[in-house]
Formats: structure tokens, C-alpha cells, sequence
């Protein structure tokens, strides 16, 4: 077990700052999110977690259903409550048209080419950062949240939504449905 794990072991971000949980973001319609690479609240395969810790860095397939009319935009936020921070790391943020119904496993990288989905900054830099807990820190939760946002994000802050922080496009965007699908990672 890693000493930085075993010293960091009960400080986590929480889950009452994740985006799921914010005001703007909370709606009461929620719908599905299905995986052809995982189940809700079992592992993710080792392809998905970072190259910095022998991973591919490439995002799990996602599909979803029952999008309401009068969708403007999805919004696609991946984050880890388990972190040890102030607040969830953000793993990946990207706009996707509502007509996109999947994504394909690694549709969320930086260089993507897939139609219909911009990638915004996350936590490190642009696209899909894949899980890298720190060893020994114990299992950490992977939120694949997609929100359908009323009204498409132009700007934010005076900038367009691939130059904000990612934290200023959670609180820009506004919902009326939701949708979460769980994973998990650990380093032992």
C-alpha cells in the first residue's frame, strides 16, 4: 500500500459538489445511460483508466435514451467525488448535439472526429483523462453524467465554452433532464 494512499485515505471531494448535485443541474427528469463496456457500479477495464498508470486513456462507449424534446445541447461530465480535493476532479467535459444518441468507446479524446461532439478543458488539459487514483487510496467512483441542457452554450464569461474552466461551464449550463451512469477504479 502506498504511504501518500494510506495518508490521504479518508479525505475525498464528496459527492455534494459533483455536478449531478448542483441547483442549475439538478432536474427531475432523469433518463438512462447504458455501456456496452461496463455496468453501472462495476469496474472499468484497465483501457480506460490513464497511460500514466499503464491505462489507453480511452473513454467507455455511451448510449441513452429518452432525451426530452426542447433539448438544446448535452452536456457530458465525467468526474471523480473519491478525489482527494477540495472538489470532484473533472475527468472529461464535452457538448454533444441532442440527435447523438451513443458515443463510441474513445469519442471522447481530444482529437476526436466524431460528428456532433465538441471537447471542452477538463481537469488536465482537453478531452478524456482516464481514472489515476493514487495507490493505495482505495476504490474511486467514476460519474458518467450527461445533462440535456435547455439552452445551447454559446459563452461563458465573455470566452466559448472550449476556453472556459470546466467549472465555469457546470455553472453556466442550465438542465431539465439528467442521466448517470457509475464506474469504479482501483490501485492497489
Amino acid at each position: 500500500m502506498s504511504l501518500l494512499g494510506t495518508i490521504l485515505k479518508n479525505r475525498h471531494a464528496g459527492e455534494s459538489a459533483m455536478a449531478w448535485n448542483m441547483p442549475n443541474l439538478a432536474a427531475d427528469k432523469v433518463f438512462e445511460i447504458f455501456s456496452a463496456d461496463f455496468a453501472h457500479e462495476e469496474p472499468l477495464d484497465v483501457v480506460h483508466a490513464s497511460k500514466r498508470i499503464g491505462g489507453g486513456d480511452i473513454s467507455p462507449a455511451l448510449a441513452w435514451a429518452g432525451i426530452p424534446a426542447g433539448t438544446a445541447q448535452l452536456l457530458v461530465v465525467v468526474e471523480d467525488p473519491d478525489a482527494p480535493t477540495a472538489v470532484p476532479f473533472v475527468h472529461c467535459v464535452a457538448l454533444v448535439d441532442p440527435t447523438v444518441a451513443e458515443l463510441p468507446s474513445g469519442a471522447l479524446a481530444s482529437d476526436t472526429s466524431v460528428p456532433g461532439v465538441r471537447i471542452l478543458r477538463s481537469g488536465w488539459g482537453r478531452g478524456y483523462a482516464g481514472p489515476a487514483p493514487i495507490a493505495g487510496h482505495g476504490p474511486h467512483r467514476y460519474v458518467f453524467q450527461i445533462f440535456a441542457l435547455t439552452d445551447p452554450l454559446t459563452l461563458i464569461g465573455g470566452k466559448s465554452p472550449e476556453k472556459a474552466k470546466p467549472r465555469a461551464v457546470l455553472a453556466a449550463a442550465r438542465a431539465h433532464a439528467r442521466g448517470r451512469i457509475d464506474g469504479f477504479y482501483e490501485r492497489l
